[in-house]
């Protein structure tokens, strides 16, 4: 019996399947749509810095940036300040991470975590308009 029946699907497999990771790199990841609003967010072991206190209704995305010496997290909020809307976790120091999402208009919070416990720094309203 010959070997090269496996070996040719063997390669075939292969090629496949790098076919596949060559083209996923040509697409953007954020999970967000082209009209996407962006709102930067700085996050340090003191602070949580919104560049807006506001944003229109539909895909928002949070560009979490963390400026601080320890991991971070960033969460949107629901109106009683306790249900989670979206949540972005593990922002290393030095290190960027987008949270996108869409919301309806209403009244939210956002909050960072520094070192990923507690009830955070910078809780701050968060407006959606329609």
């Amino acid at each position: 019996m010959s070997q090269r029946p496996i070996v040719r699907t063997f390669t075939l497999a292969t090629a496949a399947a790098l076919a596949s990771l060559a083209l996923s790199g040509c697409v953007p990841n954020t999970g967000a749509d082209a009209g996407a609003t962006t709102v930067d967010v700085k996050s340090s072991a003191t602070e949580c810095l919104v560049s807006t206190a506001s944003a229109p209704s539909g895909s928002v995305v949070f560009a979490v940036t963390n400026t601080g010496d320890e991991e971070t997290e960033f969460y949107l909020l629901g109106e009683d300040g306790k249900r989670v809307v979206g949540e972005v976790e593990h922002i290393g120091p030095g290190t960027s991470r987008d949270l996108a999402v869409t919301v309806p208009a209403g009244q939210y919070f956002t909050v960072c975590k520094p070192g990923m416990s507690g009830d955070g720094v910078g809780r701050t309203a968060f407006t959606v308009t329609k």
